[in-house]
């Protein structure tokens, strides 16, 4: 299967057409679904606003981070990685691998201009990473906070070209949308539709412990239906880390949860301010 060209194009059927089953002639090539190239990896990308290499203990910061230690000394540490210092052009720099001013997001969404490479748009031909991996057969997701859609573009009527399940290249998206939210009473969205939280402040609720859990949820499903045939792209873009730290023993520790396959995720805040940012 030829992946040079995406969206892959069909295969025409060359040869005998026959217009009766019964035919002993009748020959037809199987359907083959789309998934991944053999050896494909999953991909787990844990994005966190008002971090720098320094935070973290994997890099010798003061944040105890024991899950992101145990990856580290199995994979690579990048220490040069290009930052844009602000929200949503690094989102968007990740998202498409391009330079921020090149998909539009030379600023903030909110502080958008016609001004080339400020207006929060991205062009029809900077093609999103999850896009090009849905279209080599990936399940894809979004879990949390999305800052990359235009603010005359993120009311609940859309339009939804610029949003994870719409021209994002996500198949599922559960988070809000902008800049920042409550973290006890957020405006969530499931895909494109406003939910509401299932339980109160009063009674637990908070939306990092809520949106970890659904990102667990969906890995545990995706991979119970298809647990040989397609790979996992999550984006998981997390409040800041800064306001989802608690304090014990006088150094800043962060709990952590695993997904069912043994990837461990960042979760349980503690006390702090209500605002992701």
């Amino acid at each position: 299967m030829g992946r040079q060209v995406l969206p892959i194009p069909d295969v025409r059927h060359v040869g005998l057409t026959t217009y009766d089953a019964k035919d002993p002639d009748t020959s037809f090539p199987p359907i083959v679904p789309l998934r991944p190239p053999p050896g494909a990896p999953n991909v787990l990308v844990i994005l966190l606003d008002d971090v720098g290499f320094g935070a973290s203990s994997s890099f010798g910061g003061p944040v105890n981070t024991p899950n992101f230690e145990h990856l580290a000394e199995g994979g690579l540490r990048y220490s040069r990685f290009h930052t844009t210092a602000l929200c949503s052009p690094t989102r968007q720099a990740l998202l498409t691998g391009r330079n921020h001013h090149s998909v539009g997001m030379g600023g903030i969404t909110e502080i958008a201009t016609s001004a080339p490479g400020y207006s929060s748009i991205r062009p029809k031909d900077k093609a999103p990473l999850a896009d090009t991996l849905k279209l080599n057969g990936y399940s894809t997701a979004q879990f949390g906070k999305c800052h990359e859609v235009p603010v005359w573009q993120s009311s609940p009527m859309g339009p939804f070209d610029a949003w994870p399940t719409g021209g994002g290249g996500f198949e599922h998206f559960y988070g809000f949308i902008g800049a920042e939210t409550n973290q006890w009473a957020p405006a969530i969205y499931r895909d494109t539709v406003p939910v509401e939280p299932d339980r109160s402040p009063e009674e637990g609720y908070h939306f990092t412990d809520d949106m970890t859990d659904k990102a667990i949820e969906w890995i545990g499903q995706q991979k119970s239906l298809m647990p040989d045939n397609r790979s996992s792209f999550i984006t998981h873009p997390a409040p800041p880390t800064r306001r989802t730290m608690c304090r014990k023993n006088g150094r800043t520790n962060t709990p952590a949860s695993s997904t069912p396959d043994g990837t461990s995720c960042a979760s349980k805040p503690c006390a702090g301010s209500g605002r992701s940012g």
